[in-house]
C-alpha cells in the first residue's frame, strides 16, 4: 500500500499547479486604493503608477468605493483594496522553474515571525520535558481525571473557540500542541482528538466570527457596513456551530476510548507514545519544584494571550515571552548550561518540519501575486454570480468564497481583497451586506478546516498525522457544518 504523500510534498505540488496556473490564467489587477496617514491622502495605484487625491468623501464617491472615510482614516482599514469596476488586463507574468523554486524560500522569510515563534516554543517545551515536569505533571493529571476525561475535551474546544470568534485566535494555538497531546493520549484518547479540539475549535470560532478584528471587523469595514450590523445572528451561528463541533468531537472521543482501533490513526499507536510519551507508573511525585516549573510554562501562555487581547502584542512580543520562560524554568530547575542547550535545541528541532509547511504555503500565495492572476480569480467569481435571485445568490457567492480560500487562505487577505468588490453585489439583489460578510466567512472558513494551504497541515504536522487521515475523520463534520451555513444563509435574507 502506497504512503499518502507528506504534508510538504502536498504544498510542494500545489505550489507547481499554482505556477502552472499562471501560464494559463490571464493577468490582470485591479487599480488599488490606500491612505497617507503621513500627508492624510489617498494613493491611487494603477498599472505601475501612484496618484494623489484628496482623503475626502467625494473622492471615495467618485471611485464608486462605499466605505466610509473614517474607516481609512483611522486605520481600521490598513490594507489596499481593490477599487470597484477598475479591473484591467495585464501583460502575462507566469512564473518559471526559478520562481517555483525560491517561492518557499520567500514564503519562509515573509513568515519568520511566525517561525521563530513555534521553534522557540518548542525549545520551551524540550526545557520542560527534560526538567522531569511534564511526566509528573501528566500522570498526576491522568489520575485525577480518571472517568470524566471528556471535561478536556468540551473545555478545551470552548476556549480556544471563544478566542478564535473573539480575537481570531489561529497560528498562535499550535503552541498549546504540545501541552496538550501528552495531556489527551494520558486520558485515552488519539493525538488527532487532542488536534482537532485545538484546530477546530479555532477555525470554526473564525468561522463563525463574533468581533474577530482580522474577519468580522475588517470585513464590515470594507463593505461599507459597522461591524454590529447581523451581529445577533453570527452570535447564534457560533454557538450552533460550536456545540455541532463539541457533540461530534465527543462522539468520536467516546468511540476510540471504548475501542481504541476505532481510531484513524491506530497504527501510529506507538508512534504517538514514543513522541509525546505515555503514562508511566514509575515517574517521580508531583514536588514543589516541578509545580512551580509547570506554574511558569502555563503562565507564560496566559501572559502571551493577554498580552495579544489588551496590549496589541504580536509575534516578537509573543516569542519573548516564551525565551524569558525558557531560561526562567531552566534556573527554576537548576538545570546545567549544556543541557538547557541541548533539551532547548532538540524541543526546537522537532517542530523543523512545521516552520517548513507553514513557510512553503505562504510561498504559494507569493507565485499568485506574482504571476497576477489573484485578481483574475476575484473578477471572474464576482461576475458567476451576476444576475442570480436573492437564496441563488448568497449560496452562490457561499460556494465561491470557498474556492477563494483555496487561492487567499487568509482571513483578512480575503476581506480586504474581496469586500470592495462583492459587497455591493448585495444591493443589486436587494439584500443587507452583512449578508455577504456572512457569506466570506462560513465560505473561507468551511474550506480553511480542510484547506492545504491554510493552517491545517501544519496543526497536523507537530504529530506527524497524514492529511488523508484528517480528511477521513472530519468531512462528517464539514458536510453538517456547510449545510448549517446553507440554510442560516438562505433564512438570514429571508426574514
Amino acid at each position: 500500500m502506497k504512503k499518502f504523500p507528506s504534508a510538504q510534498t502536498i504544498l510542494l505540488i500545489i505550489s507547481a499547479f499554482v505556477a502552472l496556473l499562471t501560464w494559463i490564467i490571464p493577468a490582470g489587477q485591479y487599480a488599488s486604493l490606500s491612505y497617507d496617514n503621513s500627508e492624510q491622502v489617498f494613493l491611487k495605484s494603477s498599472e505601475g503608477s501612484t496618484q494623489k487625491l484628496p482623503a475626502t468623501r467625494q473622492t471615495l464617491d467618485e471611485l464608486n468605493v462605499q466605505i466610509p472615510l473614517e474607516n481609512f482614516t483611522s486605520g481600521a482599514i490598513y490594507k489596499p483594496i481593490g477599487i470597484p469596476g477598475t479591473y484591467q488586463r495585464l501583460e502575462s507574468n507566469p512564473q518559471g522553474f526559478f520562481e517555483l523554486v525560491q517561492a518557499p524560500v520567500k514564503g519562509i522569510v515573509e513568515t519568520a515571525d511566525i517561525i521563530f515563534l513555534v521553534l522557540i516554543i518548542g525549545g520551551l517545551v524540550g526545557i520542560v520535558d527534560k526538567s522531569g515536569a511534564f511526566s509528573s505533571g501528566i500522570a498526576w493529571l491522568s489520575d485525577f481525571l480518571r472517568g470524566r476525561e471528556y471535561i478536556l475535551i468540551i473545555t478545551t474546544t470552548l476556549l480556544i473557540g471563544l478566542g478564535g470568534t473573539t480575537f481570531g485566535f489561529g497560528e498562535e494555538c499550535i503552541a498549546f500542541l504540545p501541552i496538550l497531546i501528552p495531556v489527551f493520549l494520558a486520558a485515552g484518547y488519539d493525538a488527532l482528538v487532542a488536534i482537532a479540539t485545538v484546530f477546530l475549535g479555532s477555525q470554526v470560532g473564525v468561522l463563525a466570527s463574533i468581533t474577530n478584528p482580522f474577519s468580522t471587523i475588517i470585513a464590515s469595514d470594507s463593505a461599507g457596513i459597522t461591524w454590529t450590523t447581523g451581529l445577533d445572528g453570527r452570535i447564534v451561528m457560533f454557538v450552533i456551530c460550536m456545540t455541532t463541533t463539541i457533540i461530534f468531537l465527543l462522539h468520536y472521543a467516546k468511540k476510540i476510548k471504548a475501542d481504541p482501533s476505532k481510531s484513524v490513526i491506530f497504527d501510529q499507536k506507538q508512534q504517538m507514545e514514543n513522541m509525546f510519551g505515555s503514562v508511566k507508573t514509575d515517574v517521580p511525585a508531583l514536588s514543589i519544584r516541578y509545580k512551580l516549573i509547570l506554574l511558569i510554562f502555563i503562565l507564560s501562555f496566559v501572559v502571551m494571550v493577554s498580552g495579544v487581547i489588551m496590549l496589541d502584542w504580536w509575534f516578537i512580543e509573543m516569542t519573548s515571552v516564551f525565551v524569558f520562560a525558557s531560561i526562567l524554568i531552566g534556573l527554576v530547575g537548576k538545570m546545567k548550561e549544556n543541557d538547557f542547550i541541548h533539551a532547548f535545541t532538540k524541543g526546537a528541532g522537532e517542530l523543523l518540519g512545521v516552520t517548513f509547511i507553514i513557510g512553503i504555503a505562504r510561498g504559494i500565495s507569493i507565485l499568485m501575486n506574482d504571476g497576477l492572476i489573484t485578481d483574475t480569480i476575484l473578477f471572474y467569481a464576482s461576475n458567476f454570480t451576476a444576475g442570480m435571485g436573492k437564496a441563488l445568490f448568497i449560496n452562490a457567492l457561499f460556494g465561491v468564497y470557498n474556492v477563494l480560500a483555496f487561492f487567499v487562505s487568509s482571513t483578512s487577505g480575503t476581506a480586504v481583497l474581496t469586500m470592495p468588490i462583492m459587497a455591493p453585489l448585495a444591493d443589486t439583489v436587494d439584500i443587507g451586506r452583512e449578508s455577504v460578510v456572512n457569506a466570506y466567512q462560513f465560505g473561507n472558513g468551511i474550506f480553511n478546516l480542510v484547506n492545504p494551504t491554510s493552517l491545517v497541515l501544519a496543526f497536523l504536522g507537530v504529530a506527524e498525522i497524514g492529511y488523508d487521515r484528517f480528511l477521513k475523520f472530519v468531512w462528517p463534520l464539514i458536510v453538517i457544518l456547510t449545510i448549517i451555513c446553507m440554510v442560516f444563509l438562505t433564512i438570514s435574507i429571508s426574514i
